[in-house]
C-alpha cells in the first residue's frame, strides 16, 4: 500500500498541493491536502484555476507532447530523426515500451491538470457570483481537452472495434484528496471518455464568454467540439460546430500564411486573429515545448526533426505554406513553425474549422454555411494560390494535410479515422497506441494494460 500511495499521489495528489502555495508556512505532517485546508476563498479557486492552465502548458501535454508525440509515430515517410532520446525514438520506430517516460510524462501531466479542474469545480459554492459561470466552463474546457486527448494516446481509435467496449482511460470526476482502494479507478470505455468530452465541452460552450482574453472561450469550446466529432465520423455535428465558429466573425486567417507563426527575435507574441485557443508561453513561463525538437540550434532548439524534399513536393509551385519550412545555417530543412521559442502552441485556429466544414459538408453532400469548393478556396487563397470550382474528398483532405502539418498531431489522428496505413503498420496496430505506463499498473490493480504491452 505504501508504493500504491506514493505513484498515485504523484498522478493526482501533487495538484492539490500546489493549491495551497498562500498556506505553505502550515506544513502539518499530511500525506494529501484536505480541501477545507487548500481552498478556502473565491480567490484560492482562483490560483487553482491557473495551476490547472499551467499543467495544461507543460511539454508532455498540450505544450507540445500532445502534438509531438503522435507526429512521431506516423511521419516516417516524411522527417527524419535524428534525436538522442531514446523515448522518443521509440515512438518513431513504433516499438513503444510500457515503461517509456515520454509515454508517463503525457498520463501524470494529464490527471494533474484533470485533478485541479476538479478542485475548481467542486469549490464552484466559494466563487464570486460574476466569476462562477466561467470558472467553471474553463475547468470544464481543461478536463474535456485532455480526456479526449487521453482517449486518442491510450486508447484504439473510435473507428477501430466497438467503441462501447474498447478501453480508454480512467474518467475521475471529483477531486483526488485520500489515497485509498477507492482511488483505484478502472479504466472507461474509448465510448465513455469520448462522452465525457463532449458532455464537459458542451457545458462549456454554455458557461464561456464570447471573449476571455487568452483564456478559453465559447468558441474555444466549440472548435474542440468539431474536432472531437470530425474524429469519431460524427460529421453533421462537426460541421455544425465550426460552422458556429465561423459564422460568429470573431476570427480572421492572417496572410501571410508565416504571419500565423511569428519570428520576431524571440520574445513572446500575442495571439493573432486566427488563433481560437493556444498555450500562452513566455520567458518567465519557460519555453515553447515543441520548439526543442522542431527548431534548429539557430533557433534555440536541438534540431532534431529533419523534413524530407518528398514532402515539400506535395505542395503546389506557388503554395506559400512550403515557405513555412526552411534551410537552417547547415543547409538542413526544418519546420519553421515552432521557429519562436518563447510562441505561443496554437492548440486550435481558424483555418481547421474551414477544413472540417469543407470535409463535412462533401461526406454529407450538403452546403451548410458554404460550399466545400469555396472553403477549400479560402483556405487555398490565403496560401497564394487560385480558385476551385469543386473538389474531391480527396482535394479536402490534401489541403488539410498541407495546412495542419505538424500542429496537433493529426498524421496519426487523420490516418486512424482514415483508415490509412502509418508507416510499415496498420491503422488499428497496437503499436500505435500507448502503452499504460508501468507505475500506474503497478499502482492501481484495477487498470488493465493494452493489447501488446
Amino acid at each position: 500500500m505504501k508504493k500504491f500511495k506514493s505513484i498515485y499521489l504523484t498522478a493526482f495528489g501533487t495538484a492539490l498541493l500546489l493549491t495551497a502555495c498562500n498556506k505553505q508556512l502550515d506544513l502539518k505532517p499530511f500525506q494529501s491536502v484536505g480541501q477545507d485546508v487548500a481552498i478556502l476563498t473565491s480567490t484560492d479557486v482562483q490560483i487553482t484555476l491557473v495551476g490547472a492552465y499551467n499543467r495544461l502548458a507543460l511539454s508532455g501535454t498540450y505544450g507540445g507532447g500532445n502534438f509531438l508525440q503522435p507526429d512521431l509515430m506516423a511521419t516516417q515517410t516524411i522527417i527524419d530523426w535524428q534525436g538522442t532520446f531514446q523515448d522518443l525514438s521509440q515512438m518513431v520506430a513504433q516499438t513503444i515500451t510500457n515503461d517509456n517516460g515520454f509515454v508517463e510524462g503525457m498520463w501524470l501531466s494529464s490527471y494533474q491538470a484533470i485533478n485541479q479542474a476538479n478542485n475548481v469545480i467542486a469549490n464552484l459554492d466559494k466563487v464570486d457570483a460574476a466569476s462562477k459561470a466561467s470558472y467553471e466552463g474553463q475547468a470544464k474546457f481543461i478536463r474535456g481537452i485532455l480526456y479526449f486527448n487521453l482517449a486518442e494516446m491510450y486508447g484504439k481509435s473510435y473507428n477501430d472495434g466497438s467503441p462501447a467496449t474498447n478501453l480508454a482511460v480512467p474518467i475521475v470526476l471529483t477531486p483526488t484528496t485520500v489515497v485509498d482502494e477507492s482511488s483505484k479507478v478502472p479504466r472507461a470505455t474509448v465510448e465513455a471518455v469520448y462522452q465525457q468530452a463532449i458532455t464537459d465541452l458542451t457545458d462549456a460552450q454554455n458557461l464561456l464568454p464570447a471573449g476571455n482574453t487568452f483564456y478559453a472561450t465559447k468558441n474555444a469550446a466549440t472548435a474542440m467540439l468539431a474536432r472531437i466529432y470530425l474524429q469519431k465520423g460524427d460529421y453533421a455535428n462537426a460541421r455544425d460546430a465550426a460552422n458556429t465558429v465561423i459564422a460568429s466573425n470573431r476570427y480572421s486567417l492572417v496572410t501571410p500564411y508565416t504571419a500565423e507563426f511569428p519570428y520576431p527575435a524571440q520574445i513572446h507574441v500575442d495571439n493573432t486573429t486566427e488563433d481560437i485557443f493556444a498555450v500562452q508561453v513566455t520567458a518567465q513561463q519557460g519555453t515553447n515545448g515543441l520548439n526543442t525538437y522542431y527548431a534548429s540550434p539557430d533557433d534555440s532548439g536541438r534540431g532534431d526533426i529533419i523534413v524530407r524534399d518528398n514532402f515539400l513536393a506535395e505542395f503546389e509551385p506557388d503554395d506559400q505554406r512550403a515557405a513555412i519550412y526552411t534551410e537552417d545555417s547547415d543547409g538542413i530543412l526544418r519546420v519553421g513553425k515552432f521557429s519562436n521559442v518563447y510562441g505561443n502552441v496554437r492548440v486550435v485556429r481558424l483555418a481547421e474549422m474551414y477544413l472540417i466544414r469543407a470535409e463535412a459538408n462533401q461526406r454529407l453532400g450538403t452546403a451548410i454555411g458554404a460550399t466545400p469548393a469555396a472553403d477549400i478556396t479560402t483556405i487555398r487563397n490565403r496560401a497564394g494560390l487560385g480558385n476551385v470550382a469543386a473538389v474531391t474528398l480527396a482535394d479536402i483532405l490534401k489541403e488539410r494535410r498541407l495546412e495542419l502539418a505538424f500542429e496537433g498531431g493529426f498524421f496519426l489522428h487523420d490516418a486512424k479515422r482514415l483508415q490509412q496505413s502509418v508507416g510499415a503498420l496498420p491503422y488499428n496496430s497496437p503499436k500505435l497506441v500507448f502503452p499504460v505506463p508501468l507505475r500506474e499498473i503497478n499502482a492501481n490493480s484495477a487498470l488493465v494494460q493494452n493489447e501488446g504491452y
